[in-house]
């Protein structure tokens, strides 16, 4: 039987480039990690609201999120959202709950953060598990643990033989991803999944924000000179004065 094509389902809606979606799906996203309680942080306020070198913790992780070019979504909780969104969109960010529709607390843990990640990018072609607390991290590391995707299953950036973030896992994944739970994260997969160490030469893989402790070592190692504000942050500033 000769097979005929319907082009008028096939046009592209306007506005919407199809071949920049497309590529985008062919890409690993980045799920950033920011719900965390931070108890651990015996600090004022909280760990990703600290500041290195003019801004915060959690703006230096997205900022080197953002240089990937990569999609991403940074999923948090709403005590921390307000943050979130003085430098990303809306349409970037998910916000769990604390309460379902019953008024009972929601389940809560790093399992569950990916899970949810996972599953609002789940047409993306991989994903990199980035916890917000990272302000170190380097574009180059994130994009050669994305590449390494393209092989095997599971990809983690490595510095001087120790294992570090961002991990890689592959869309065959999504299932095992959504599924997780609790505290533990994916770890689990990593023992069950071929995984590949992608060595680089970034000792900020190893680098995050628990502790007082680890925020001044950040900031001691970290130029202090203001960085450039997100053009939200700038926006924001620009209405304040005009009203002020």
């Amino acid at each position: 039987m000769l097979m005929t094509t319907d082009h008028r389902q096939s046009q592209p809606q306007r506005g919407i480039n199809l071949k920049e979606v497309r590529m985008d799906q062919r890409r690993p996203a980045v799920v950033v990690l920011a719900a965390g309680r931070g108890q651990r942080f015996r600090g004022e306020g909280h760990k990703l609201e600290q500041l290195v070198g003019g801004e915060t913790v959690l703006a230096h992780t997205l900022r080197q999120t953002m240089a990937t070019g990569l999609r991403y979504v940074v999923v948090t909780s709403e005590g921390l959202a307000p943050l979130v969104r003085d430098h990303v969109a809306e349409r970037d960010m998910l916000v769990l709950p604390a309460l379902d529709r019953l008024g009972r607390p929601m389940p809560v843990g790093m399992g569950h953060s990916i899970a949810a990640g996972v599953a609002a990018t789940g047409d993306a072609q991989g994903w990199l598990i980035v916890p917000a607390d990272m302000p170190l991290l380097q574009v180059s590391t994130l994009l050669a643990v994305a590449k390494a995707l393209e092989q095997d299953p599971i990809a983690y950036a490595q510095f001087d033989g120790q294992r570090g973030h961002p991990v890689g896992f592959s869309a065959e994944l999504f299932s095992e991803l959504t599924a997780l739970q609790g505290d533990e994260g994916a770890r689990k997969l990593l023992a069950r999944f071929p995984a590949q160490a992608v060595d680089v030469d970034d000792a900020g893989v190893l680098v995050d924000v628990d502790t007082v402790e680890d925020l001044e070592r950040v900031q001691s190692v970290h130029p202090a000179v203001p960085v450039p504000a997100s053009p939200k942050a700038r926006s924001q500033r620009a209405s304040g004065n005009a009203t002020g």
